[in-house]
């Protein structure tokens, strides 16, 4: 299978592009529009045919790639069930499977850092690695103060559903600011600060003084991201 795995300096995002083999049918997930020159040039590196597009939620802290690359490829676009974006082809429910040519992505509804994140767990049948958005991040979570988040559903969304999954399950976040690439359930479970030990109201309390300012792009990227990143 090709995984890469792409990093944005400027909102220390990671994009995912994932293929069964050179020459076939592929996805992303959570492109950076300006970054959308690097996953093109390794789509025709690769000789792949990119069908599907995806965030995971609406992010405000960088203008996604969905349109760009929807434009460029003719692929298609595609956001969890509850999304405000109108631009998306095409919505995944709790439960669905995308099958991209051998590439296996199952969508878990998991809100909490906003109300319409989903994550995406690969080879469901027997987990190898979630996708998971800024819900879970490594050794931290998204933040739940804006964008109708809520902790209590980021904590559900975490312990009730992605520490549901096998504890060697691979965990890729959406982003990272420490220069981790990557971690597992288990790690998660025993090392992640906010939730190891924590109760849920534990959680709550930390997650409602966290006082983070807004990220500096959010006015003009939750707009433009509702647009798929096209004005």
């Amino acid at each position: 299978m090709i995984f890469r795995q792409f990093f944005d300096p400027g909102s220390s995002t990671y994009t995912y592009l994932l293929a069964s083999g050179r020459g076939r049918e592929a996805l992303i997930i959570d492109p950076v529009k300006e970054q959308t020159a690097q996953y093109l040039e390794a789509i025709d590196a690769l000789g792949l045919k990119l069908v599907r597009a995806i965030d995971t939620h609406t992010h405000a802290d960088h203008i996604t790639a969905l349109g760009e690359l929807r434009n460029a490829t003719g692929c298609i676009t595609l956001m969890g069930e509850f999304t405000k974006a109108e631009c998306v082809s095409e919505r995944v429910r709790e439960g669905d499977i995308l099958d991209i040519d051998g590439v296996r992505l199952q969508a878990i509804y998991t809100p909490g850092h906003t109300d319409e994140s989903f994550s995406f767990v690969l080879n469901p049948q027997a987990p190898r690695a979630v996708f998971t958005g800024d819900v879970l991040l490594i050794r931290g979570t998204g933040r739940t103060d804006f964008q109708n988040g809520d902790p209590h559903q980021s904590w559900d969304s975490i312990v009730n559903k992605l520490f549901r999954l096998p504890d060697d399950t691979l965990v890729y976040p959406a982003h990272d600011y420490k220069g981790w690439t990557s971690s597992s359930v288990i790690e998660e479970k025993l090392r992640n600060p906010r939730i190891a030990g924590k109760t849920e109201a534990e959680y709550v309390h930390i997650m409602r003084n966290l006082k983070l300012p807004n990220p500096k792009l959010m006015d003009v990227a939750v707009p433009a991201n509702l647009a798929c990143g096209q004005s």
